[in-house]
């Protein structure tokens, strides 16, 4: 979905008939100023789409930024000022929070991570643990705050998993088929695999024909075991159950890439506020 979609379908569920609060007691040609509070310390985001939804419910609406997505951002920094009908400035206030929240929440501990990484050649990789509807504004919340997207969703990339393993009659099968029919459709789709343990990536360099390999829950010994096996030939992602606390090591294994569905599916949204500015 894309974002001026996401924006529409907000409005909608928010409004509804009417904001009837602001209608009932604000002039309907009464004007005003607010300014985006930051309440919180971390990295801001999500500016580009509060500019949309302020736009979306009101064009005329003056919307004047002073910091930029990725800015570390401390209390007290003030992010943006809007000027226009002041009906419009109440009917857009929660959605713009409710987004520059939620994304500034997911590139703060983004962010961190990669923080966690520093000096290390390894890159941070979120999942598609993200929650309905929101996947293309939780992504792109990652980017800002340092990180890379992994496929954005089923159609972008081929990524055969344990399921897929095991459905398809174990490894061998499931790279060729998959081959064939990339060969057959005319696509040109990267294709990732995973591998249980050693024994399973034995199997997976044996037949080749991928570009990445995850590596799912091993143990620090094994992961660097396979990251020596591999030596090159493919691209290396370790996944599962890693931790803040564990990341580092991960990384010191030598993987190219670490994924973490806790960027997007464990985070805590950042105090950021509107405030009106009284005149």
């Amino acid at each position: 979905m894309n974002i001026d979609k996401l924006i529409e379908l907000a409005i909608a569920e928010d409004v509804g008939d009417g904001d009837h609060t602001s209608l009932a007691c604000i002039p309907k040609k009464a004007t005003g100023k607010a300014e985006l509070l930051v309440k919180e310390k971390g990295i801001l985001a999500g500016m580009s789409v509060a500019k949309k939804v302020f736009d979306t419910i009101d064009s005329s609406i003056k919307f004047t930024p002073f910091l930029e997505d990725g800015t570390p951002i401390k209390v007290g920094d003030i992010a943006f000022y809007v000027e226009g009908y002041r009906l419009s400035i109440l009917k857009a206030e929660r959605l713009a929070l409710n987004f520059m929240q939620r994304m500034s929440g997911i590139a703060t501990k983004t962010n961190y991570y990669v923080s966690l990484l520093e000096g290390l050649p390894t890159k941070i990789l979120d999942t598609r643990k993200t929650t309905p509807g929101l996947r293309e504004i939780e992504k792109l919340a990652v980017k800002i705050g340092g990180g890379e997207n992994h496929r954005m969703g089923l159609y972008d990339m081929i990524m055969i998993k344990d399921n897929h393993i095991d459905y398809a009659g174990g490894i061998e099968n499931a790279i060729k088929t998959t081959q064939t029919y990339l060969k057959k459709n005319n696509k040109t789709l990267k294709i990732e695999i995973e591998a249980r343990n050693l024994d399973e990536l034995y199997q997976i360099l044996t037949v080749g024909g991928i570009d990445i390999i995850m590596l799912d829950n091993f143990s620090f010994d094994d992961l660097r075991t396979a990251v020596k096996l591999i030596d090159g030939k493919y691209k290396t992602e370790a996944s599962g159950g890693i931790t803040e606390k564990t990341i580092r090591k991960y990384a010191e294994c030598g993987v190219d890439f670490i994924s973490v569905g806790a960027l997007t599916h464990q985070i805590n949204s950042l105090d950021l506020s509107l405030k009106a500015i009284k005149t």
